[in-house]
């Protein structure tokens, strides 16, 4: 009769679990290069996409994402205005606002909307996968 034993997950199996990321631009350019970008790394999946900030919230909703990423320029409703409500329906998902606006948006502003992090479109895009990063894998960072 063969033994039988169970393995424990170790830190590492747990760290590179894949993490799920909504993506909320007006922009389909802009949309389909970060689902690329994100879909390219092992631990990122994308979930799904929004145009503006209600589809956003209504897809949030349903696909639960570990990360939502928002432009702040969108139309029907904003990044900031989408940003409130996503952060009383779901406060423990970081929000990373993806924006050319960004630079005007103050960290106090952020923070008081629940934006984890504001990331400006004229930044490497590894900027943008390293904050996001950090804010699911607080020990890697």
């Amino acid at each position: 009769m063969a033994a039988s034993f169970r393995l424990e997950p170790t830190h590492l199996e747990v760290s590179a679990m894949v993490r799920s990321v909504l993506i909320a631009d007006d922009q389909e350019v802009i949309r389909h290069m970060l689902c690329l970008l994100f879909a390219a790394q092992s631990d990122f999946e994308v979930c799904g996409e929004a145009e503006n900030g209600q589809e956003a919230i209504e897809i949030a909703q349903v696909l639960h994402p570990d990360l939502i990423m928002l432009d702040l320029s969108m139309p029907v409703m904003n990044g900031i205005e989408a940003a409130c409500a996503l952060k009383r329906l779901m406060p423990m998902t970081p929000i990373i606002v993806f924006s050319e606006f960004s630079d005007v948006f103050s960290e106090g502003e952020a923070c008081t909307t629940g934006i984890a992090a504001c990331v400006s479109k004229t930044e490497s895009l590894s900027v943008l996968l390293e904050k996001a990063r950090a804010l699911l894998y607080p020990i890697a960072a």
